[in-house]
């Protein structure tokens, strides 16, 4: 990022980050939470120049980042180039046991809550920058999952929150998703708004008229946002779409 504001300061960075949230099983497991929780924030306070509290700053010296790296990152002064991009998926919320393991708890709080909470801890324009649902047996379980996020993103910018843009990951279906590209197994896994043949799939037909039906609303409704440039004019980026 450093190297391509040399040459371009007017350059925006959109990260893509996976929104956590851990939720306690009972009062034994609130401690593993809370620590889960706040580690949850550590990539972004960091890219960001966000103070960490005194235990996660015991957890990055304790696992090997120096005095030095630290305040590199403190001061690197990249957030006001920033947008932050934050990915939600039915994974991405999880059940914490007192012993400390985890496992998925499904939907609970669900996109609205968790970006709400990056958002006050980071005040960034965001933006939806990765979801996605298998195309199931009904072949309507993808569509529906597709409605939801965008209902969400509805709600963050109907309270006010600064919201740039949504993202159904991927355009084609993946393959070996479901072991996390970790094997090769050439298993193809039903996620795309195509098919690996480009035949467009129900969640690809909904994606396309979602953006027929708001395309014409949004832009007569929404507040066009300006991102603080250093050494550069303060320039619009685009009106919430």
């Amino acid at each position: 990022m450093m190297e391509i504001l040399k040459r371009r300061p007017d350059a925006i960075f959109i990260q893509s980050e996976s929104s956590e949230y851990f939720h306690a099983d009972s009062p034994a497991a609130i401690g593993p939470a809370e620590i889960m929780n706040a580690r949850r924030f550590l990539s972004l306070d960091l890219n960001y120049g966000r103070r960490v509290d005194s235990e996660m700053y015991e957890y990055l010296m304790d696992n090997g980042m120096t005095k030095e790296e630290y305040h590199f990152f403190l001061h690197n002064r990249l957030k006001q180039h920033c947008i932050l991009g934050n990915d939600y998926y039915m994974t991405n919320e999880h059940r914490v046991h007192a012993d400390g393991l985890t496992d998925s708890s499904g939907e609970v709080f669900g996109y609205t809550e968790i970006t709400r909470q990056y958002y006050d801890r980071y005040r960034l324009p965001v933006m939806h920058t990765e979801t996605n649902m298998k195309e199931g047996p009904l072949g309507t379980e993808a569509v529906q999952w597709l409605w939801k996020e965008w209902a969400s993103v509805l709600r963050l910018r109907n309270d006010g929150i600064p919201t740039v843009g949504f993202t159904w990951y991927s355009l084609t279906d993946q393959v070996d998703w479901d072991t996390a590209l970790r094997e090769q197994n050439g298993n193809v896994n039903p996620l795309g708004l195509y098919d690996l043949d480009r035949n467009i799939r129900a969640v690809g037909q909904a994606y396309k008229k979602l953006i027929q039906d708001w395309r014409e609303v949004l832009p007569a409704s929404s507040v066009c946002l300006s991102v603080p440039i250093v050494r550069s004019p303060r320039k619009p980026i685009g009106c919430t779409r």
